[in-house]
C-alpha cells in the first residue's frame, strides 16, 4: 500500500526533518511513495539516500551535504540557546568513521566525534561537549546554563554529560544553576569565582524589584544584554529610580552592558572589587564605631 505524499512529509518531520531512505522504509514509505512525494515537493533530496522537508534549516542541509550532522555552536544556535558570540560558520559533527564530503563554498568547522543525532542534528549533550573542545570553558558554561534553564537537558542527561568531561572540567557542571536568567549573568558569576566572590542571583529588594546580583548585602550588580536598552528614555528613568531606591537602602549599584562584560572584563572586575572593598571598609567602620 502506497503512502500519501503528505504522509511521507509527516514521517520525515517525525524523524526530525531529515531522514534516510532506510529510516523511511522502516515506517512504511516505499520507493514509489517517496518518488511521488519528491515530485509533489513534499520532500527534497539532499544527497543520495537522504531526504528533508522543504522547511529544514539551511545549516542542517549544509551539515548533511558535508556528510555529517549539525553540531557544536551551530546546533545550539538552532535551538535558540544563549551563546557568548555568534559563529557564522556551520559546525558539522562527523562520526570518526565518516567520510567528509566537501561541497560548494565549504567553510565548515568539523568535529570528528561520535554523537547521537536525529533529524540532521547532534544531541544537545553532544553539542555541548563539542563547544567545550572548540570554544572553551566560558562558552561551554554559558551555553550549559542556557540549556538547563530552557530544560533542553534532563537531570540524568546532565549527569551523563558530566561523566563525559575531563575531571578538570567537571566543576563547571557542578557550579551550573537551573535558574540562570541570562548568559551574561552566567559569565559574570563564572568570572567572579576565582576572586572568591559568590553573588546572590535574582534577589528581590523592597521598592526596587528583582535585581541581577547582590554582593555582600551592600552592592547591587545589574547586567544588561538587551541592545538599545539604555537608549530608551523610559527604561533609563526606571533604572535611575531603582538605583535611587537601592541607594536609600544603603546599596551601591553597578551597571554593566554586554560589551563591558564580554570584551572589557578587567575593567568590570576592577570596578566590582573596588566596590566590595569600599563596602567592607564602611561596614568595618560602623562596627568599630
Amino acid at each position: 500500500m502506497r503512502t500519501h505524499t503528505v504522509e511521507v512529509r509527516r514521517w520525515c518531520e517525525s524523524l526530525g526533518g531529515v531522514a534516510r531512505t532506510a529510516e523511511l522504509a522502516r515506517v512504511g514509505v516505499d520507493r514509489h511513495s517517496l518518488r511521488a512525494a519528491l515530485d509533489a515537493g513534499e520532500v527534497r533530496r539532499v544527497r543520495e539516500g537522504v531526504y528533508a522537508t522543504p522547511d529544514t534549516g539551511a545549516d542542517v542541509i549544509t551539515a548533511v551535504l558535508h556528510g555529517g550532522t549539525l553540531g557544536c555552536v551551530s546546533r545550539l544556535q538552532a535551538e535558540g540557546l544563549w551563546l557568548i558570540d555568534r559563529d557564522d560558520r556551520v559546525h558539522v559533527s562527523m562520526p570518526p568513521t565518516g567520510r567528509r564530503r566537501p561541497h560548494d563554498d565549504c567553510e565548515c568547522a568539523i568535529h570528528w566525534t561520535a554523537s547521537t543525532n536525529r533529524g540532521g542534528m547532534a544531541s544537545i549533550g553532544d553539542a555541548l561537549v563539542q563547544v567545550l573542545q572548540c570554544q572553551g570553558a566560558e562558552h561551554f558554561f554559558v551555553a550549559l546554563e542556557s540549556a538547563m534553564r530552557e530544560r533542553r537537558l534532563s537531570r540524568s542527561e546532565l549527569q551523563r554529560l558530566r561523566g563525559r568531561l575531563q575531571i578538570r572540567h567537571r566543576h563547571l557542571v557542578d557550579f551550573a544553576r537551573w535558574d540562570a536568567d541570562s548568559g551574561l549573568e552566567s559569565l559574570l558569576r563564572l568570572r567572579l569565582r576565582p576572586s572568591g566572590l559568590d553573588p546572590a542571583s535574582q534577589v528581590r529588594i523592597p521598592g526596587v524589584g528583582r535585581v541581577d546580583f547582590v554582593l555582600d548585602d551592600l552592592i547591587v550588580i545589574e547586567v544588561d544584554g538587551v541592545p538599545g536598552h539604555a537608549d530608551s528614555p523610559g527604561s533609563r528613568h526606571k533604572d535611575l529610580v531603582r538605583d535611587a531606591v537601592a541607594s536609600a537602602h544603603g546599596l551601591e549599584t553597578l551597571r554593566f552592558d554586554y560589551a563591558l562584560v564580554v570584551y572589557d572584563w578587567p575593567l568590570v572586575e576592577a570596578a566590582i572589587l573596588a566596590a566590595v572593598d569600599r563596602a567592607r571598609r564602611r561596614r568595618a567602620r560602623r562596627v568599630v564605631g
